[in-house]
């Protein structure tokens, strides 16, 4: 029996949280430490603290998520939900200016690889559970001024019901750039990220962080620190890249039809 062909690569889609940056740990806990202290909070997110929330995602979920599981004498005032779209929107704020100050650079590979497929004419995209302020800031400071532009679509925040893992923000991306899951490569560093790409059939690179070392990633198409440099190779840890030490558009190419 012929081997069915595989449709070419057409367009990558990145999570950004993680994947494009490690923007958790000293990014997105910072912002939220310091939103909770700007409204008067006591509640602080240490390190480990944060990596139990990270389970959760979507910020105001995982604010909701923490009053409920962890401050059982905390009692929610009849404005609830308005002071946690307050608090969110604060978070993001202090998250700007963390970017501003060049705390938050994107991780090896990260420009590399997106000037390689820009030159190559393939298409790029976004999905992420953050929000579109979020996204665009760390594509202005930490990319290029005019990065946003870079992105054929950013599908991001609230723009569907369920977030990861779900797959919705993947087939609302796909939909839009009205191509097959099997024409395109998703990049994630989450378990929870990996279920949504997977659920909507996309074959899926990850590259790990601090926080997601001991997740599941069965279904990945390859599991490595990062995307590596020609002079600072990645180290794999589960499948193949092919020969290759570190992640080219060739690597994604040759990754993209063993998927």
């Amino acid at each position: 029996m012929t081997r069915k062909s595989t449709p070419p690569l057409s367009a990558l889609l990145f999570d950004v949280d993680g994947t494009l940056a490690d923007t958790e740990r000293d990014g997105h806990r910072i912002a939220f430490n310091a939103a909770f202290a700007e409204h008067g909070l006591d509640w602080h997110w240490d390190v480990a603290r944060y990596g139990e929330l990270l389970s959760i995602t979507g910020g105001k979920e995982r604010i909701r998520h923490f009053v409920s599981n962890y401050l059982p004498d905390y009692v929610p005032p009849q404005d609830f939900d308005d002071l946690v779209i307050t608090l969110h929107r604060s978070k993001t704020a202090h998250y700007a200016r963390l970017l501003e100050q060049g705390n938050i650079p994107l991780r090896p590979g990260v420009t590399r690889l997106l000037q390689e497929a820009r030159d190559a004419g393939l298409r790029l995209a976004i999905a992420t559970t953050t929000t579109p302020e979020n996204v665009t800031a760390l594509l202005r400071c930490s990319l290029a001024e005019d990065a946003e532009n870079w992105f054929e679509i950013i599908a991001a925040g609230d723009i569907v019901p369920h977030k990861k893992p779900a797959p919705d923000i993947y087939d609302w991306a796909l939909q839009r750039l009205n191509l097959t899951a099997a024409d395109c490569m998703a990049f994630e560093d989450s378990e929870n990220g990996l279920r949504a790409s997977l659920a909507a059939k996309l074959p899926t690179l990850v590259t790990v962080n601090d926080y997601t070392l001991d997740h599941d990633f069965s279904g990945a198409c390859a599991v490595i620190s990062d995307l590596g440099e020609p002079g600072q190779p990645a180290n794999i840890m589960a499948g193949s890249l092919h020969g290759d030490r570190y992640v080219s558009l060739d690597t994604l190419i040759k990754l993209h039809d063993h998927a």
